[in-house]
C-alpha cells in the first residue's frame, strides 16, 4: 500500500514539475501587478482570483507543452535530463494531454470570468512561446529577445483583465518586463553555457566564450530598464515614492550586471541571476505598494 502511495506521489510532483512552477510564479505575480495597476476600484475579488488563476493555468499549460516539445533536447543537459519526460518517468502522450488541459481550462476561466480580451492575449501569449520561441532556440541566438515578448505579456492580461482594455500603461509594464528578462536570461546563459552547448542551443553566451559582449548587452538592457522603470510615474500610474525606489533598485541592478561584465565569471553571472529576481520582486512591490 506504501509503495502505492508513494508512486502516487512521485507521479503527482512529475506532473507538477512539468508546469515549471517557479515560472509560472513569476508569471502571475507580474499578472497581480498589471491587473492591480489597471483597476480603478477594490482589487481582492473574484475577478481577481480569476485572472490569476487562468493565467496561471495558461502559463503552466504552455510550460508542460514545451517540456514536450524540447524533451530531446533536455536530454542532452545536465540541468535538465532528470526532467519527468527526458528521464522516461511519464510518457510524451501523457505532458500532452496535461498542458492542453491546463490551457483549455485557463482560457475558458478568463474568457468566462475577466472577458474575450485577457483570454486573447493569454492566447497570443501561449502561441508565441510555443510556436515561436521554442523552435528558434535552436536556431538563433535572438530566441532570448523573441522569448521576452510573450514573457512580458502577463501583465498585460492582468491590465485586460481588470479594465477590459488595453491602455498605455499596460505597455510601459510590458516593456519593464520584456527589458529585465534580457540580463536575466543572459545571466542564465551565462551559468549553463556549457550545457547549453551540449543540447545545442546557440544561445549569446555560448557564441561569445570570452563573455564581453553578452556583458555589453546584459549593462545596456539594465540601464534601458532603469530608464523605463521611471516612466509609471511620468505617466501617472505610479508616485515618487516608487520613483525612488525604482532609480535604487535600477542603479544597484545595473552596478551587478557591469560587475558581471568586467568579471565574467560563472559566479559573477549567478550574483547577475539573484540580483534580477530579487529586482523584479522589489520592483513589483513598490508598484504595488504605492498603488495601496
Amino acid at each position: 500500500m506504501s509503495s502505492v502511495v508513494s508512486a502516487s506521489r512521485s507521479a503527482a510532483a512529475d506532473y507538477v514539475e512539468l508546469t515549471k512552477p517557479r515560472i509560472t510564479l513569476m508569471v502571475v505575480l507580474t499578472a497581480f501587478v498589471g491587473y492591480a495597476l489597471g483597476s480603478t476600484g477594490s482589487i481582492l475579488t473574484g475577478r481577481l482570483a480569476a485572472a490569476l488563476v487562468g493565467t496561471g493555468l495558461v502559463a503552466a499549460g504552455a510550460s508542460c507543452l514545451n517540456m514536450v516539445l524540447e524533451r530531446r533536447t533536455d536530454s542532452l543537459m545536465l540541468r535538465t535530463r532528470n526532467r519527468p519526460l527526458p528521464a522516461g518517468r511519464l510518457r510524451p502522450p501523457e505532458a500532452l494531454a496535461w498542458g492542453l488541459a491546463l490551457t483549455t481550462f485557463g482560457l475558458i476561466l478568463l474568457a468566462w470570468r475577466t472577458g474575450s480580451l485577457s483570454a486573447a492575449v493569454a492566447l497570443v501569449t501561449w502561441g508565441s512561446y510555443l510556436f515561436f520561441y521554442t523552435p528558434l532556440k535552436t536556431r538563433t541566438s535572438l530566441s532570448t529577445i523573441v522569448g521576452a515578448l510573450p514573457g512580458a505579456l502577463p501583465p498585460v492580461i492582468g491590465w485586460a483583465a481588470a479594465r477590459g482594455r488595453l491602455e498605455p500603461g499596460a505597455f510601459v509594464l510590458f516593456a519593464i518586463v520584456f527589458l529585465w528578462q534580457i540580463p536575466h536570461f543572459l545571466a542564465i546563459a551565462w551559468i549553463y553555457r556549457e550545457d547549453y552547448a551540449r543540447g545545442g542551443l546557440p544561445m549569446l553566451p555560448v557564441l561569445d566564450p570570452d563573455g564581453r559582449l553578452t556583458g555589453r548587452q546584459a549593462v545596456a538592457n539594465t540601464l534601458a530598464l532603469l530608464l523605463v522603470s521611471l516612466v509609471p510615474t511620468a505617466a501617472g500610474i505610479a508616485g515618487r515614492a516608487y520613483l525612488a525606489g525604482a532609480v535604487v533598485l535600477g542603479v544597484g541592478f545595473t552596478a551587478v550586471a557591469l560587475r558581471a561584465a568586467v568579471l565574467r565569471t560563472p559566479r559573477a553571472a549567478r550574483w547577475l541571476f539573484v540580483a534580477s529576481i530579487l529586482y523584479l520582486v522589489a520592483l513589483c512591490a513598490l508598484l504595488l505598494a504605492d498603488r495601496a
